[in-house]
């Protein structure tokens, strides 16, 4: 079975997530953003989620872990918990 291991930060609102997306792309540190800002348990580990298999997260998380490129931040993507921004760091399968 596919596995991966990503890194995500969980918000509430879309502006939030663009917000954090343009702070990235100016270079700063996603643990670091992701401590300060994601709403979901992980963000006390720098929003590592650890690794997973495929299915584990909802469809659109999935989606990108899974088939969009590594070590890229992607985002904003809607699910029902929030918007997200997702770093893929490595996937198998």
């Amino acid at each position: 079975m596919a596995t991966a291991a990503a890194l995500h930060i969980l918000v509430k609102t879309k502006q939030e997530a663009l917000d954090i997306l343009a702070q990235l792309k100016q270079g700063k540190n996603f643990n670091t953003l992701a401590k300060r800002h994601s709403i979901c348990p992980s963000g006390k580990r720098g929003g590592d989620l650890g690794e997973f298999h495929r299915g584990d997260m909802v469809k659109a998380f999935d989606d990108v872990v899974f088939k969009r490129p590594l070590l890229t931040v992607h985002g904003p993507i809607k699910t029902r918990f929030g918007y997200h921004l997702i770093k893929t760091l490595y996937r198998n399968g």
